[in-house]
């Protein structure tokens, strides 16, 4: 199937929102070093029933007069020159580009990207290089398909935005494109001053011991094997009998991503083969917004997320039953605290310049089935699908994300998918991991 590209083009501010050249500092939560790639992702939107203009036309109309309030995504990063972190420079004139497209095939007969190729999807998400990533931190791509539904592709770098802050920018889109006239959320920059180290720096929670410092080390780029991505579908029935089974061998119940990421993880570190003695770490984010003291402001779009972390070496993760490693993951919440997140700001403070990441051999998962993106309505109601291209997260070069099955699917397939990349050599026995789940052998 044939994607059709068309020249890009350029959207700006439906007026100036600014006169003059100015830097807008970043938080440390923004400037972290898993931060510097971008996430990619696509919105699979199906034809409405009515007449309706064509959807790269209202998109950009919106993406316009969003910009004025929204205006540092048209910025370019830079590194300063006294500590090579990232701030935002912005200048008049600037704008986002964004990618017309075409398919001359219906959203159906890809089932509304649940049954696509990768190779595919990949075509209806820019793609940008490592340098215009930085002088185009916001990418769109509108791809209108034969029926007349189309898909939103968006690349977006993690310095600016975690996906909660994307979707109140998208939101504020979709707000103006149904012909409202102001956003209902205003946004909130303030980022330095609202997540900003405390004077003096001060670690109080151990967060040593699950980062590392070393300068000579840049996030993802430590894996030789190729990796290659596999989705796997999990059942209702196979998840409550699992769950069932923790809850007798531990006493204790569990929730879907405590209970099968467990699992997943286990599998992941059986397949790949680690030395028995070599860490592997768990990682996830939980958002700080409301756990800050105080919270943040309701239209703060910057990184509002910190990275937990579950350790232990790969002989005890494969050898301990897998209840007690789902009871790690569960007491590991415990720590999200005020303390936590100001303890992580302050290490970021203290030793940016030692290089701090969370090593290799790092899982990270992520549970988007609740994720809230149906209110992102352009006017042709909310997306049926969406799916993440993001292969780099949290440090991991091999993140696993839980997803809802398509809107145009339900009904038709319970339970939910797991996509998530894989060393290739890792493959085959990760496969027999997820058939014994399946077949509940696990036992």
């Amino acid at each position: 199937m044939d994607v059709k590209i068309s020249q890009p083009t350029t959207v700006y501010p439906s007026q100036q929102p600014f006169t003059d050249d100015h830097i807008l500092p970043l938080s440390h939560l923004d400037t972290d070093r898993n931060m510097n790639v971008p996430f990619r992702y696509v919105r699979a939107y199906a034809a409405a029933n009515h007449h309706h203009p064509h959807p790269f036309d209202v998109i950009t109309v919106a993406l316009s007069t969003a910009l004025v309030k929204y205006y540092p995504y048209t910025g370019s990063l830079h590194r300063r020159k006294f500590d090579g972190r990232f701030e935002l420079h912005c200048k008049v004139g600037g704008g986002v580009t964004v990618i017309p497209a075409t398919v001359d095939s219906p959203l159906s007969s890809v089932s509304y990207l649940d049954d696509a190729d990768e190779e595919f999807i990949e075509l209806l998400v820019p793609n940008p290089d490592q340098q215009t990533r930085l002088t185009h931190p916001l990418m769109l791509q509108v791809t209108r398909f034969s029926c007349g539904g189309y898909t939103l592709g968006a690349s977006v770098h993690h310095v600016l935005c975690d996906g909660l802050g994307a979707t109140l920018f998208f939101n504020a889109m979709a707000e103006l494109a149904r012909g409202a006239g102001e956003v209902t959320v205003e946004p909130v920059w303030d980022r330095s001053k609202l997540l900003g180290p405390r004077e003096p720096a001060r670690i109080v929670f151990p967060i040593e011991e699950v980062l590392c410092l070393d300068k000579d080390f840049v996030p993802y780029s430590e894996l030789d094997e190729k990796v290659v991505r596999e989705c796997f579908h999990v059942k209702d029935e196979w998840l409550d009998r699992f769950k069932i089974l923790l809850q007798e061998r531990s006493g204790l119940s569990f929730t879907t991503f405590e209970a099968l990421g467990a699992f997943l993880w286990q599998a992941r570190v059986k397949a790949s083969k680690f030395p028995r003695e070599e860490k592997v770490k768990f990682a996830y984010a939980i958002n700080i917004r409301k756990l800050v003291k105080p919270p943040l402001p309701a239209g703060y779009w910057g990184n509002g997320c910190v990275p937990m972390y579950v350790q232990l070496t790969a002989g005890e993760l494969t050898e301990r039953p897998i209840w007690e490693t789902a009871e790690m993951i569960k007491k590991s919440k415990r720590n999200a605290t005020n303390e936590y997140v100001h303890s992580f700001i302050d290490f970021q403070e203290l030793n940016y310049e030692k290089g701090i990441n969370a090593g290799k051999r790092v899982s990270a998962f992520t549970d988007w089935r609740h994720l809230g993106h149906s209110t992102v309505d352009f006017g042709w109601g909310g997306p049926v699908t969406v799916i993440p291209l993001s292969r780099n997260l949290l440090g991991s070069v091999e993140p696993c994300f839980f997803l809802p099955y398509s809107e145009a699917s339900q009904g038709k397939k319970d339970g939910f998918k797991v996509l998530l990349y894989l060393q290739a050599n890792a493959v085959i026995g990760f496969r027999g991991e997820m058939e014994k789940f399946g077949s509940m052998e696990y036992a």
